[in-house]
Order: C-alpha cells, then sequence, then structure tokens
C-alpha cells in the first residue's frame, strides 16, 4: 500500500467546515489565488507520498547511529530532506520577510498532516524547527533573528526544544542546568538535558537549540527559568559558521517506536566543543521570563503533535482499508457462494468506519483551530483577533489531546483489521501504533492538556469560549431539523439520526462546561479527575458537530443531483460517527459528574499511598 493525501477531503474541509473563502478576504490572503491553493496541495502530495512515504520503513528497520557525539541519518533521510529544503517545504507559513511564503495556517495543516502521514519520525525534525522560529520571531532579539531565522527557514539549519532533565520531566520548575554570564553579554550553560527530539543528526549543518536554564540569581520554581539560544556551531556575525559548541551528544534512546528519529541526551558545558568550558549562549527576551517564551514554542509543537497524530491514524486507515478489500476470508454472513474480502463483513466495516470517522473528525477540528489562528493574527478588528484568539487556545489542548488519544485507537484498530497479519512487522500495520504511542506523552500529556483546558481555557473565561461553540453548535441543529434539509428520503433518516444524537451530545458538553464551572472551586479535585473525560468529550463532540456540517453540505448537493462517491462516503461517515461514536459522551459526562464520589472513595484506597 503506498500512501495517498487525502486531497478531495481537504478541499472539502477547507471549503465548507474550516471557511477558507472567509479567511481569503482578508487583507493578508486576499492575492492568494485557489488555483495557487491547489498547486501547493497537488505538490505536498506528491512529495509526501513519492518522496517521503518510501522512507517510513527504512528509518525504522535502521534507525540513526550514535558514535562519539556525532549521530548518522539513514541514507534515505538524506536524500528525502535534501528535497524538503529544495521545495521550501519549511518556510510554506512562515513570513516572506524571512524567505518564507507566508501562507495561512490552514494550508501548512494540510501539509503537515501529508508529511506526518508519510514518515512520522521524519516530520519531527521540522516540527521543531517551525517551533524555534515561531519563538524567535515574538521573542528573539534584532540580532538573534537576524542570525538564525532566515536559515531556520530554508531549512539549512534545525531547531530544537530542551526543557526535561532527569529530574525534571512535566514539573520544570526543578530545572537546574545553569547559566552564568559572562563580560561579553553572552552565557555559558552547563547541564544535561534528555529527550531531545533531534537534537543530534547530520542532515543540516547547523542545529539551533532552545534551552531553559537557571541564572545564579534567579529567583526559585519556573519563575527563575531563562531562555537561550545555543547554537551547536556557533554564528558569526555575518552568518558564517565559526566554532563548534559545547553541545554534546551523549547518546540516543532506544524507542518503542519513531525509530528514525534520534531522541538525544545532550551536555552542555562538557568541554567536547572548541570553545572551552561552557556551551555559549545569548539570552532570549528578559531575564526569568523563558518559560513563557518556551511557551510560545510548545503551543506551536503541541498544535504540531495533534497534526501528527491525524496523519498517523489516516497512513493506518488506508492501510487497513487496503488490506480489507485484498484479505478474502469466510462467506459472507448473508450467504455466498465462495469466501468474500473481509471489507465485506460488518465487523470490518465498523472498524474502518470508526477509523475513517475519528481521523476525519479531528481533521475537521485542527482545520477550525488554524483558521481560527490564522484569522486571530490578520483580521483587521481587535476584538475579532480576541475572541479567535480565546477560540484559538482553546482548541490547542483538543486538537493536541483530543487528536494523539484517537491515533491510539485508529491505529490498534489497524492491526485489528489485519488480524494475526498485523501483529506481524513486515506488513507495517504495528509500526504506526509502535510510532503513535508517543504521541499522547511528548509535549505534554493528556492529562497536562485536560488540565489546561479546564484552568486556562474554561474557567479563566468562566466558560464563555466553551459556551460560544454551544451557541454554534446550536444553529447546526436548527439546520438539520428544517423541512429543506429533510426534503430528500435517501437522506432523511440520516440526518434524523444526526439531529438526535448531537443533540444529546451538545447537551452534555454544555452539562460538562457547567459542572466544570459549578465545582471548581469547591470541590477542585473532583472537576481536575475529570479532566481528561471532559477533554474527550469535548473533541467528540466538536468532530460530530463538523461532520454533522459536512452531512447538510452532502445532502444538499445530493438534492440538487450534484452529488459525488466523495459526498456519499462523507454522508456516510457522519451518518457511523453519529450513531456510534458520539454516544461515548453520554458516558464521559456521567464519568465527570460522578467524580466527586469517586475521588472520595479513591482517598481510601492504596492508589493515594
Amino acid at each position: 500500500m503506498t500512501y495517498r493525501a487525502p486531497v478531495d477531503d481537504f478541499r472539502f474541509v477547507f471549503e465548507h467546515i474550516a471557511g477558507l473563502p472567509e479567511l481569503l478576504t482578508l487583507p493578508a490572503f486576499s492575492e492568494l489565488e485557489p488555483d495557487l491553493i491547489e498547486a501547493v496541495l497537488q505538490e505536498n502530495a506528491k512529495f509526501a507520498s513519492e518522496v517521503v512515504a518510501p522512507t517510513n520503513w527504512d528509518g525504522d528497520q535502521h534507525p540513526p547511529v550514535q558514535a562519539n557525539g556525532v549521530v548518522k541519518m539513514p541514507a534515505s533521510y538524506h536524500h528525502a530532506f535534501k528535497q524538503f529544503v529544495a521545495g521550501g517545504w519549511q518556510g510554506l507559513r512562515h513570513p516572506e520577510q524571512w524567505g518564507g511564503q507566508g501562507l495561512p495556517r490552514l494550508l501548512g495543516c494540510a501539509a503537515t498532516e501529508n508529511l506526518n502521514a508519510g514518515n512520522l519520525a521524519f516530520s519531527l525534525c521540522p516540527l521543531l524547527t517551525d517551533g524555534v522560529i515561531e519563538a524567535l520571531l515574538l521573542s528573539g532579539s534584532d540580532k538573534q533573528q537576524k542570525l538564525y531565522i532566515e536559515a531556520l527557514v530554508q531549512g539549512k539549519w534545525t531547531g530544537t526544544m530542551n526543557l526535561t532533565e532527569p529530574q525534571a520531566g512535566s514539573d520544570l520548575s526543578l530545572v537546574n542546568t545553569r547559566a552564568v554570564a559572562q563580560a561579553d553579554g553572552t552565557y555559558r550553560l552547563f547541564g544535561q538535558k534528555i529527550y531531545i527530539t533531534f537534537g543530534e543528526h547530520d542532515l543540516a549543518e547547523n542545529i539551533v537549540h532552545l534551552v531553559l536554564a537557571r541564572m545564579a540569581d534567579a529567583p526559585p520554581g519556573v519563575k527563575g527559568l531563562s531562555l537561550f539560544v545555543v547554537p551547536k556551531v556557533l554564528v558569526n556575525d555575518d552568518g558564517s559558521l565559526g566554532a563548534r559548541n559545547d553541545v554534546w551528544c551523549a547518546s540516543i534512546e532506544h524507542k518503542l517506536g519513531i525509530h528514525g528519529s534520534p531522541t538525544a541526551v545532550l551536555l552542555f558545558g562538557d568541554e567536547k566543543g572548541e570553545v572551552g568550558a561552557g556551551a555559549i549562549g545569548t539570552l532570549v527576551g528578559q531575564e526569568n521570563r523563558g518559560l513563557e517564551y518556551m511557551f510560545i514554542m510548545m503551543n506551536a509543537a503541541r498544535f504540531g503533535v495533534g497534526i501528527q497524530g491525524i496523519g498517523v491514524s489516516e497512513a493506518a486507515t488506508q492501510k487497513a482499508r487496503a488490506y480489507a478489500r485484498d484479505r478474502v476470508q469466510s462467506r459472507a454472513i448473508e450467504g455466498s457462494a465462495a469466501a468474500v474480502p473481509i471489507v465485506q463483513h460488518p465487523d470490518v466495516q465498523r472498524m474502518l468506519s470508526t477509523m475513517r470517522g475519528l481521523t476525519e473528525a479531528a481533521r475537521s477540528i485542527a482545520c477550525v483551530a488554524a483558521v481560527t489562528d490564522d484569522v486571530s493574527l490578520e483580521h483587521t478588528d481587535p476584538e475579532v483577533r480576541r475572541t479567535k484568539q480565546a477560540l484559538y487556545d482553546y482548541l490547542v489542548p483538543v486538537v493536541k489531546g483530543f487528536s494523539t488519544e484517537c491515533a491510539l485507537e485508529v491505529t490498534s484498530l489497524g492491526i485489528q483489521v489485519h488480524g494475526g497479519m498485523g501483529f506481524i512487522e513486515e506488513t507495517g500495520a504495528a509500526q504506526f501504533y509502535r510510532d503513535a504511542r508517543i504521541l499522547t506523552i511528548y509535549e505534554g500529556t493528556t492529562a497536562i492538556q485536560a488540565n489546561d483546558l479546564i484552568g486556562r481555557k474554561t474557567l479563566r473565561d468562566a466558560g464563555a469560549t466553551a459556551l460560544g461553540l454551544a451557541q454554534a453548535m446550536q444553529q447546526t441543529l436548527r439546520a438539520l431539523n428544517t423541512e429543506s434539509a429533510l426534503a430528500h428520503v435517501e437522506n432523511a433518516a440520516g440526518l434524523k439520526l444526526i439531529h438526535a444524537n448531537l443533540t444529546l451530545a451538545v447537551e452534555a458538553y454544555e452539562s460538562a462546561v457547567h459542572f466544570v464551572l459549578d465545582h471548581a472551586k469547591t470541590d477542585i479535585r473532583a472537576v481536575y479527575a475529570g479532566s481528561v473525560p471532559y477533554l474527550m468529550l469535548t473533541g467528540y463532540v466538536l468532530g460530530g458537530w463538523h461532520l454533522a456540517r459536512a452531512a447538510l453540505v452532502c445532502s444538499a448537493a445530493q438534492r440538487e443531483s450534484r452529488t459525488t462517491p466523495f459526498m456519499q462516503n462523507k454522508f456516510a461517515t457522519a451518518v457511523f460517527y453519529a450513531g456510534s461514536i458520539l454516544p461515548r459522551v453520554q458516558a464521559l459526562n456521567l464519568a465527570l459528574s460522578q467524580g466527586a464520589v469517586m475521588t472520595e472513595a479513591l482517598t481510601r484506597s492504596d492508589l493515594t499511598v
């Protein structure tokens, strides 16, 4: 099976769900022609399927090798990365001022998904580079921007984020990497960082590390963290490369999945470079505001990891569907003269429909979030920018948490569709599951995303953004229940099912939001005990809402005799999602509302010891 980018679905979601036509009315994008958007989609699809996807198995079976501080990447990665740079893909959505193409995040969303579907491990390198670019654009000094951004946008250099230490995982208050001020205004860094994605490799001529560290007189905890740019190779004032910095790769991790991505242990100040003791770095922004600046990069990375989940889900779905069409096993349930392809068996159809439904729901949520971000940055009305920024902030933990949790289910179902062959590495189905397993962990676990969704995104504005979404969903419910929507006999039953189950789901969503608001001050433990159910509930409802909107578009096309096989499939997926997946929302809301009783019982169990 060769991966093929879902260009038809991107077009549909762009046009009918995410709001591309409205986006193109903004001055920043008014000159962006539909032909250019189509060309980018087609070229990226070709690049992902013909160049990136063939590296996936090779990187998994022949991972990077580390020796004496040097990490050598597979030859296939060198070939793909060279074409990635030549195609200008790193700069797709970055400013033209720095050599980028300045295209909307929405288009970047599709291109990134395709890259991840082709090879998730390979895609991690540009994902982290994007984060470094965004952080420096917003917080870097003029000199830092001049020295680093253009080379990063061009893909000549790559970037990393350095937070985690052996004693400091999610609790960054425990970071103890030291930064010592020098007379020339630079700093010397000493410490160890772990789990640094693409922290060392030989694909690019330089690696730009963003590093959290603590100055000698800094206050304790996260308030005393500062952010530093620490290049692998020092950069001269004219942009040329100088001496090798004192940053050393001690080892790379042996992981369950993403074997093609070198996850490095980096030593700063181990006297391995050419500059003496201490890695030379420069301060980003102001002292002791490092975590604030790093969150710019983390937010970008979290959104990107959500897209990774969608990409690997799409690839796993395509592989499972192709196998089910080819694999002949057992007679049809209603009787047949001979064995039939397993795609004809009801439970295989259920699994494949679940895979497709979750993938397309997550894609719609991510694309809507991407447009929301575009509008928040480019709209001419400050109030619109403010409200869209709040909505984007609300959606980011959902994109990250929901999409990656769905990826675990989708890739696991992919193995199940393959049966015993799915457990055999050579089929490739197992690799998708192994690769997807990290997605719910890095850049903040699902619980961290869920805590963020509750604390910073629901409670902070007293539920205004969350309940605003509920009002928008009510508009769709009214549209589903009109005479014109139900006029076509072939679609009426499906639309009625969508309306009935989405109504229950929206009611459950509103109930969940009010539970969080009502109990935050009286029983905060119960609220946070249900944080992940709250996040997943939100994701399922938003996904069902967007698929319901898609069903309305497809139904209108059928009434007007302009339907297509794609739209028939889309409508079927929306009906299946409403009937089989949306009911999960009721159970999650029940679990959330009973959190107080459950947490009280748990206080008397051995889990509290």
